[in-house]
């Protein structure tokens, strides 16, 4: 499965609906924090696996195959693939299946087919097709919820990964689509109540028309196909057991969609814990929580739990009063907890702004959000930049992943605040700059950073 950029459809590269490709750069390189999810039993899940049309199809085709001659390329002669198509009842319409030179050119076969040779329900061997292991079959007809669930959740799993990588091939029959299935499963996995159908399309469009720069003739075009190629593929998801909601137009993701597509995103390595790994975290206090976070015991997505058991303003003050007494490390921890905060905790900042330490970022936080607030003058900005790259070398890894921390661009700018560092007043100036010069991957920037700390050194002297 692709990296989602984001939890919600927007500013994703898409290609074109008639299959070219889009030349948007691939910008999916963050690590993502999804909210908590509530899984169901494993137990329930593995007992539904079964009952998934598209496994349920898999297994059928491959009863029917049995031991069979394939092709060269591993699949079934088109006589055969005709012949299973007619009497396994698969909707394939009667064109397409006449039209079809090879058994791959019948989407809906050769992704029930692909499932079962993948997942061992069929074993080919050279050019013959054989029933796969007996486990393969065995985990369905003697699993009941007193069984272990892990054989069948790993088949699910398994099953799972090959249709979500057939959409780099072509799984929905829309290419946009295909494109956009990771960000589609990520939004509705954020969504634990769905997500229309209509905002699914807008979403698409208007990422299509950003990052592509799409040409309005284009979107016209877009905008006519898409509903209905989005339609079929979502469709096509229900079948593949991973999406429900679709007659009544708000598309969710199934039990066993859910756990699938935690199971990936984890194997992407984002931030998707469930409701039961983060409650823990729910009765920290702000310096125990900050602490966590900094250490790196607790994931990004512990902070909403925490933030929803206590009121706006409560929060604030009890953030900023560890802000005000802590370090980088624990400002630029605290700044970040509070950006998911409202006006509503517009009180407590207010009166942070008394504090020596903190009331730049009040201040900036103020700003943001359109409220009465000091001035921040170049200077100022120049602290926060600092102070910001200060913290990175109070968190677990933070130094190692200086390179791609959002305040080291542009490189000019970064240039500038290296060179006029030691006028800025911050105690940690210079551990900054030995950082800069250690870790940043630009050598002008890392060069610069070496000389102005040696200068601050002769000086010092």
């Amino acid at each position: 499965m692709s990296d989602p950029h984001q939890a919600e459809v927007r500013g994703d590269a898409v290609p074109e609906s008639d299959g070219a490709s889009c030349d948007c750069p691939d910008c999916v390189t963050d690590v993502l924090s999804f909210p908590p999810v509530a899984l169901a039993d494993e137990a329930r899940l593995a007992a539904e696996v079964p009952r998934v049309p598209l496994v349920a199809d898999a297994r059928r085709l491959a009863a029917w195959t049995g031991t069979r001659r394939v092709t060269e390329e591993r699949l079934l002669p088109i006589s055969d693939a005709r012949t299973a198509v007619a009497e396994l009842g698969l909707p394939v319409p009667a064109d397409r299946l006449a039209a079809a030179r090879t058994a791959d050119e019948l989407p809906l076969l050769h992704l029930l087919w692909s499932v079962a040779v993948n997942t061992g329900l069929i074993r080919v061997d050279g050019t013959t097709a054989e029933p796969g292991s007996p486990g393969a079959f065995g985990s369905f007809d003697a699993y009941d919820e007193n069984g272990d669930p892990r054989e069948l959740l790993e088949f699910w799993d398994g099953v799972v990964m090959d249709v979500l990588d057939r959409a780099d091939e072509g799984l929905t029959g829309s290419a946009v689509v295909d494109d956009h299935l990771a960000e589609m499963l990520a939004t509705m996995y954020s969504l634990s109540d769905g997500i229309a159908v209509a905002a699914l399309v807008k979403g698409i469009l208007q990422s299509h028309e950003v990052a592509c720069q799409a040409r309005p003739e284009e979107m016209r075009r877009l905008t006519a196909t898409l509903p209905g190629e989005l339609t079929e593929a979502l469709n096509l998801l229900a079948y593949c057991g991973l999406i429900e909601g679709v007659a009544e137009g708000r598309p969710r993701l199934t039990p066993l969609g859910l756990w699938a597509v935690r199971q990936d995103l984890l194997r992407e390595g984002h931030d998707a814990p469930t409701l039961d790994e983060v409650a823990v975290f729910a009765d920290l206090t702000a310096e125990e929580l900050v602490a966590a976070l900094l250490g790196g015991e607790a994931a990004p997505s512990a902070v909403a739990v925490w933030l929803e058991r206590r009121a706006p303003a409560d929060a604030a003050r009890e953030l900023l009063a560890v802000a005000a007494s802590g370090g980088p490390g624990e400002r630029g921890a605290v700044g970040t907890i509070l950006e998911e905060l409202g006006p509503e905790a517009e009180a407590p900042v207010r009166e942070a702004l008394n504090q020596p330490t903190v009331w730049r970022y009040a201040a900036s936080w103020l700003h943001v959000r359109d409220l009465p607030a000091p001035p921040l003058s170049t200077a100022d900005g120049d602290w926060i930049t600092i102070d910001t790259l200060a913290s990175l070398l109070h968190m677990a890894k933070g130094a190692e992943e200086v390179g791609g921390f959002e305040a080291l661009s542009p490189d000019e700018e970064l240039l500038r605040l290296v060179e006029t560092a030691p006028e800025v007043g911050h105690p940690d100036t210079l551990a900054v700059l030995d950082m800069l010069a250690a870790r940043h991957p630009e050598p002008r920037v890392a060069k610069a950073a070496r000389k102005t700390a040696m200068r601050m050194r002769s000086e010092a002297i």
